[in-house]
C-alpha cells in the first residue's frame, strides 16, 4: 500500500499552534532504548478538539501517545500540556495533570469487577468525587452499570473497551488520548464507541485519538495528522484529509 507524501519540492505546512492549544508536541524525538521512532514530530491539539493521528503500522502512532503519557523516553524536543512540560514528568504525574491515556491493550485488571476497575481509575481524585464520576461513566456506558459486579476478564471486547475508557474518565481528564479504540470490535460496537468519544468531547474533554480505521476517525475529528516514518507529513481538517487523494489511496481504500 502506498503512503501519502508531500508533493515534490514541498513540505508539510509549518507548525503554528493556535493560542488556545492545550497539548503541543514540538520537534519531538522519542523511542525505545537506542531506537528512535519519532524524528522531530510536531502537532498540537486545541482545547475542545478531537484530533486524530493516522498512519501505517510502524509509523509511530502508538509511540507518540506513549510519549505523551510518559511511557516512552523523550530524547529531544518537548511536550507541553496546558503550559507544563509533561515530558519531564512521571506517568502518574501526567495523569494528575489531567492528561489520561487509554492503551490499545486496555490494560484492565481482569480478575477485578467492573466497579473495582472504575474505582481504580479514580485513584488520583478525592473520594468525594467518585460517586459523581461513576454516575457520569454509567450514563456514558449504561452496560457498565448493569454489569458492575462482573469480572472484567469475562466481558466481551467491546465491553472491555468501554470499561477502559470509563476507567480513564474516572480520573476526570482535561485531555484523553486513545490508542486504537475500535480495534477488534464489531461494526456496531465501533459506532457506539466513537459516538461515546463524541459525547466525551461535548462534555468538555479534549481528545487525541490514534485509529487504524481512518475513515471513522476522520469523520469524528475536527483536525487530523498523517504520520509517516516518525514525522508528520500531512495536516488538515478531518474533511480535508478525507478528501485528499493521497489519504484516500493509502488509508481509505479508494
Amino acid at each position: 500500500m502506498s503512503t501519502p507524501t508531500p508533493a515534490p519540492g514541498t513540505a508539510p505546512a509549518p507548525h503554528r499552534p493556535p493560542g488556545d492549544s492545550l497539548l503541543q508536541l514540538r520537534d519531538l524525538h522519542a523511542g525505545y532504548r537506542r531506537l528512535e521512532i519519532l524524528h522531530g514530530l510536531d502537532l498540537h491539539v486545541a482545547r475542545g478538539e478531537i484530533v486524530s493521528l493516522i498512519g501505517a503500522n510502524g509509523a509511530g502512532k502508538t509511540t507518540t501517545l506513549r510519549a505523551v503519557a510518559g511511557l516512552v523516553s523523550v530524547t529531544g524536543g518537548e511536550i507541553l500540556f496546558d503550559g507544563a512540560a509533561v515530558h519531564k514528568m512521571k506517568p502518574h504525574q501526567v495523569v494528575r495533570a489531567g492528561l489520561v491515556h487509554v492503551a490499545q491493550d486496555r490494560a484492565l485488571f481482569g480478575d477485578l469487577q467492573v466497579i473495582e476497575n472504575l474505582e481504580m481509575g479514580a485513584y488520583s481524585q478525592p473520594r468525594s468525587t467518585v460517586k459523581a464520576s461513576l454516575e457520569e461513566v454509567f450514563d456514558l456506558f449504561p452496560i457498565l452499570a448493569a454489569r458492575r459486579a462482573q469480572k472484567a476478564e469475562t466481558m466481551s471486547g467491546g465491553q472491555q473497551q468501554m470499561l477502559a475508557i470509563g476507567r480513564a474518565m474516572m480520573a476526570r481528564p482535561t485531555c484523553l488520548t486513545l490508542d486504537e479504540p475500535s480495534v477488534g470490535l464489531a461494526p456496531n460496537l465501533v459506532a457506539q464507541v466513537l459516538e461515546a468519544i463524541g459525547r466525551i468531547r461535548d462534555s468538555g474533554v479534549t481528545v487525541l485519538i490514534v485509529e487504524q480505521n481512518a475513515s471513522q476517525a476522520l469523520a469524528i475529528s475536527d483536525r487530523a495528522y498523517v504520520i509517516e516514518s516518525g514525522a508528520i507529513v500531512l495536516e488538515g481538517t478531518g474533511a480535508e484529509l478525507a478528501d485528499d487523494p493521497r489519504v484516500r489511496e493509502a488509508y481509505l481504500g479508494v
